[in-house]
């Protein structure tokens, strides 16, 4: 009962319009029904009038119309103009109404076919009543079924537009989903090249403070590092934040290659750089090496700079460093070490950015990343990236 009860919403136009087809069924056939029969013009117009809430209560109005008629039949007041009304709610419940209600009006209606012949075809002849009895389950049945058509297709029609809409919300969800990812990579990026920037020339300028009064050129060069490390990490942030406009156009950025991006190939430069801050580090190659996708290639660059960046902030004067890339036969081996006080992480402590971003870079890559303090003192970081991609990995 309180699926019957519960009105259904309804736009404004939507009741207008069914004040309007309900007003002008009951001026039309509830005329006809009180000039034909006084009360029985009363039983039409209580027929018609409350097809008015023919979409809002369906099931209560087609009930409550069959009841009216069900009495009109036991009085045995003929059949007449208002009894449209009872077809009028069969098909506005085979619409509107729930399916398990729309299936006994059917049923209703069929009982109201063998009712109305046995009552109003009063002939012997059995080919007449059978007639009659066709005719009005073909009229009944055809309201019925022309009703639950229209509403599949509604049903259809509606499963497209959530459909249309589920697929609208996912691909603004993956848009907001790429940009937030293209984000992070770009946070990571700027990160990288701020603190290993930073690093050189914090590094730089105590050694420039220290040596001004005894060496003058050593501060002097100390001075020129410092300069050129800051424009050189000034020039690619820029390129790094120009990414992030959102009025860029399609020529200023390539999708698939936004900037040119270091690589494994780029790391003499790197080391050569880091070497000018006084830091010793020893830079070794083995196996064979191949050319590798940007991804991978970049990936092996940065965890280098983050793991020599980390040496000159942890592990103190008079450190050495070794970088070692080896090119195995399924995957490049990393592995960035010093001989320093191993204060970079100690276990259990904070773990940083740094190397969250070297854990995340290779994660992207398929790979993985270990890093500590090594036993008898020093820090070590290894890193393990395979050559071939996981789907995905390349954007």
């Amino acid at each position: 009962m309180t699926g019957i009860l519960t009105a259904r919403e309804l736009p404004a136009k939507s009741k207008a319009f069914d004040l309007l087809f309900a007003g002008a069924l009951t001026l039309f056939f509830g005329l006809i029904s009180l000039t034909q029969e006084h009360f029985g013009g009363i039983l039409g117009l209580l027929m018609l009038v409350p097809l008015i809430w023919r979409r809002t209560h369906p099931e209560l109005i087609f009930f409550g119309v069959s009841a009216v008629a069900v009495f009109q039949w036991l009085i045995g007041i003929h059949l007449q103009g208002g009894n449209v009304g009872l077809l009028v709610a069969l098909y506005a419940i085979s619409v509107y109404g729930e399916v398990r209600y729309s299936r006994i009006a059917l049923a209703v209606g069929g009982m109201g076919v063998l009712m109305a012949t046995a009552r109003y075809n009063t002939s012997s002849d059995w080919r007449q009543q059978a007639t009659m009895m066709v005719s009005l389950g073909a009229l009944v049945f055809g309201i019925w079924a022309f009703g639950e058509r229209r509403r599949t297709r509604g049903m259809y029609v509606q499963q497209l537009e959530e459909r249309a809409a589920q697929l609208e919300r996912d691909r603004d969800r993956e848009s907001k989903l790429a940009v937030s990812n293209e984000r992070t990579r770009i946070a990571r990026e700027i990160h990288d090249v701020v603190a290993h920037g930073l690093s050189i020339m914090i590094v730089q300028a105590d050694g420039g403070l220290y040596a001004a009064d005894a060496s003058p050129e050593q501060a002097k060069k100390a001075l020129a590092t410092i300069g050129d490390t800051g424009r050189a990490s000034l020039t690619e942030m820029r390129k790094m934040l120009g990414l992030l406009k959102q009025d860029a156009q399609p020529s200023d950025v390539d999708p698939n290659q936004p900037r040119p991006q270091p690589g494994v190939s780029s790391l003499p430069e790197l080391i050569d750089n880091v070497r000018q801050t006084g830091l010793s580090v020893d830079y070794e190659v083995t196996g064979t090496p191949r050319n590798l996708p940007a991804l991978l290639g970049l990936t092996a660059y940065r965890i280098v700079q983050e793991g020599l960046t980390n040496t000159l902030k942890h592990a103190g004067p008079g450190a050495r460093t070794s970088v070692l890339l080896d090119f195995g036969r399924e995957m490049l081996t990393v592995v960035v070490t010093d001989d320093g006080r191993g204060a970079g992480l100690v276990p259990g402590s904070d773990p940083g950015h740094g190397l969250i971003g070297m854990r995340q870079r290779a994660s992207i890559s398929g790979g993985t990343v270990s890093a500590g303090p090594k036993t008898g003192g020093g820090y070590e970081v290894i890193a393990k990236l395979p050559y071939n991609l996981p789907a995905g990995g390349d954007q």
